[in-house]
């Protein structure tokens, strides 16, 4: 029998090609996206493994059950904007205690793999808000005893986002050419696609590697390319 994917976060960025990956690949049997609202699939290969749970975070207890993590690969792509959001509380909950609360249900239903996207910054340290957030939540997930947890922390990153964020296109046209001159350690600053990050979760979630793992930029498009 194949594995079971679980993804939180699929309507975002990374989330999207993280479907459609594992959608694709043929070692995972069934996908299950916990979603705020259902996606289309239709023009996606392998549509039909697809299973998708319409999910209250707040309350995500009371939708997931701890059994139908085991053995599986839980990735979580949850990520908001302060913008969007509309508050750093309503940020923390996004970004920091719905990724905790899916860590404990995998941690308790001995998920084989848990991966996430944090962020390049991420430092529970840091003195920038974002960043220090995302080092919480990577360290409120050391802390749950996974089996095997993998955290990428990506620089900026490409794709076709469904909103527009100015800083961020900017930011990608710089970034994009200045990335020839970003060699040697400078390459994990490089801008990377989504795709890309998609495909080092999975590459990280199947290596079977126990503990806890970072990955940077420059790391994961290495992976990723294997």
């Amino acid at each position: 029998m194949g594995m079971t994917a679980i993804v939180a976060g699929g309507t975002g960025l990374v989330g999207r090609e993280l479907i459609g990956l594992l959608l694709e690949d043929s070692a995972y049997d069934q996908v299950i996206a916990l979603v705020r609202k259902n996606i289309q699939v239709s023009h996606l290969r392998g549509n039909e493994k697809l299973v998708q749970i319409v999910t209250d975070y707040s309350n995500l207890d009371a939708i997931i059950e701890p059994s139908v993590m085991e053995h599986a690969h839980v990735f979580c792509t949850l990520g908001t904007t302060i913008k969007k959001a509309g508050s750093q509380e309503q940020f923390r909950k996004v970004d920091l205690e719905y990724p905790i609360k899916l860590g404990e249900i995998a941690s308790q239903g001995k998920a084989d793999a848990f991966a996430i996207v944090t962020a390049m910054g991420a430092s529970r340290t840091s003195s920038i808000f974002y960043n220090r957030v995302k080092g919480e939540v990577e360290q409120g997930l050391k802390a749950l005893n996974l089996r095997a947890l993998y955290m990428l922390r990506p620089s900026l990153i490409l794709g076709d986002r469904d909103e527009v964020r100015v800083g961020e296109k900017l930011g990608s046209l710089v970034s994009r050419a200045i990335s020839p001159l970003l060699i040697g350690r400078l390459r994990t600053y490089r801008p990377i696609h989504a795709k890309i990050i998609a495909t080092g979760l999975i590459k990280s979630a199947k290596s079977g590697q126990a503990g806890a793992h970072v990955l940077l930029s420059a790391q994961i498009a290495e992976l990723a390319a294997k």
